[in-house]
């Protein structure tokens, strides 16, 4: 059983940065697929990054790509998720999510494991 907590949402004004963090705990976390998701007020959650476990194989969502990087540092058991030029409509509580696959996914179901979300918001 793997337990994920997200750190650094916050504030920010657009064409800010954050730099969203999700450790993990109670497991072993190499082999896990890692994911990025978001969701809006009165929106599905969708898909913004993924990482493979070894961090040399990433996924983005096309809203996202050139502005948002996923990494990973195995021994700290710990994502990134680095948001740079940030806009309005990157506002959403962004969750972190690990999975058993060997296959990066964008498919919020293929994951197993969630962590409880923080809040970003960027103002005009």
């Amino acid at each position: 059983q793997v337990q994920l907590v997200e750190s650094g949402g916050g504030l920010v004004k657009a064409g800010g940065s954050l730099r969203l963090s999700c450790a993990g705990s109670g497991g072993t976390f190499r082999p896990y697929i890692m994911g990025w998701f978001r969701q809006a007020p009165g929106k599905e959650r969708e898909f913004v990054a993924a990482i493979n476990w070894s961090g040399g194989i990433t996924s983005y969502a096309d809203s996202v790509k050139g502005r948002f990087t996923i990494s990973r540092d195995n021994a700290k058991n710990t994502v990134y998720l680095q948001m740079n030029s940030l806009k309005p409509e990157d506002t959403a509580v962004y969750y972190c999510a690990a999975g058993l696959g060997v296959v990066i996914t964008r498919r919020y179901n293929e994951y197993d494991y969630w962590g409880q979300g923080t809040q970003v918001t960027v103002s005009s």
